[in-house]
């Protein structure tokens, strides 16, 4: 998503450049949406597989519909939009299956068990391999997983943000069905580089999260001094520290940290080096314990579009 808008002005020559060298350092799934630009991170993603295509597990989104920049406008899970969405991001792609594809968010209006025999239907089809779901309750992924296999569910899970462990995850576990961990670095703020909103766009995500916002903002940033500590003793960043805390939960949790930059990329892949000790873990917690963020993740209007 940050390839392409919510995090800085976009830059595709770069973007390339880091899809290529995460390829090199033996990343291999790669994720998008619809909604990411609107279109043209897919468009993006295109390009790039034109002649790797075998190399990634390709994962895609569909359910948002597009609204002001960066924002969507609303949520369709209807059989009729799952089916056109699907067809329209195999064109941008430029593949012929997609390996995973997720319903980006619930449709209040639409069951979940008929937006998932929709899918179904494109598993059947070739047009997808596996499903899956985003930001959804236990509740919802137990309905949907009884039409059809869920393969994984995408919800926000770092350090920062530690709900899932007490509902979604759990059930995860319970069914078989991978967890895939964004924003691992709780939007870039876990790095310890985000240190206001001073410099940032006008579109930026940031500026609408409360996380982010005065008040908050102060408290938040004395917890990522803390681990800023932490890793420093240890001779790591403090964005790998929370990289392997994620990585340190399950085997069955897959984080996909956004960045467009091979800089920071290549700092990411080495998180999966890390061990963390009995101690790393207590000092960990010490320095960020569950539920201590201040501030809520989403504004309003955007918790309003997450299943509960």
């Amino acid at each position: 998503m940050g390839m392409s808008q919510s995090y800085g002005v976009p830059d595709d020559a770069e973007s390339i450049a880091t899809l290529e060298r995460a390829l090199e350092l033996g990343v291999t799934l790669f994720d998008t949406a619809d909604i990411y630009g609107p279109y043209t991170n897919e468009e993006l993603l295109g390009r790039f597989l034109r002649d790797r295509r075998e190399e990634v597990v390709l994962a895609t989104k569909c359910g948002f519909l597009p609204g002001a920049p960066g924002s969507p406008s609303g949520i369709d899970g209807s059989p009729e939009h799952i089916r056109g969405a699907c067809d329209a991001s195999l064109r941008r792609l430029g593949v012929r299956t997609i390996d995973l594809y997720y319903l980006h968010r619930v449709d209040p209006k639409t069951p979940i068990e008929a937006s998932v025999r929709a899918m179904a239907g494109l598993v059947r089809e070739g047009k997808v391999r596996y499903l899956g779901l985003s930001e959804v309750s236990a509740r919802t992924l137990r309905r949907a997983h009884a039409v059809h296999p869920i393969t994984a569910v995408q919800s926000e899970y770092s350090l920062w943000t530690r709900e899932p462990e007490d509902g979604i995850l759990p059930a995860c576990r319970e069914l078989g069905v991978g967890f895939v961990p964004f924003s691992p670095l709780g939007r870039g703020f876990l790095s310890g580089t985000v240190r206001s909103l001073a410099g940032l766009p006008a579109t930026d995500f940031r500026r609408s999260s409360p996380r982010f916002h005065e008040g908050n903002l102060e408290e938040n940033l004395r917890a990522v001094d803390r681990l800023a500590e932490v890793a420093g003793r240890k001779g790591w960043t403090t964005a790998q520290l929370a990289l392997a805390w994620v990585l340190a939960q399950g085997e069955e949790i897959v984080p996909i940290p956004g960045t467009k930059r091979r800089k920071y990329l290549e700092q990411n892949v080495a998180a999966t080096e890390i061990s963390l000790s009995g101690s790393d873990r207590a000092a960990i917690e010490a320095a960020l314990p569950k539920g201590s963020a201040s501030g809520d993740r989403y504004s309003p209007a955007s918790a309003a579009l997450v299943d509960r």
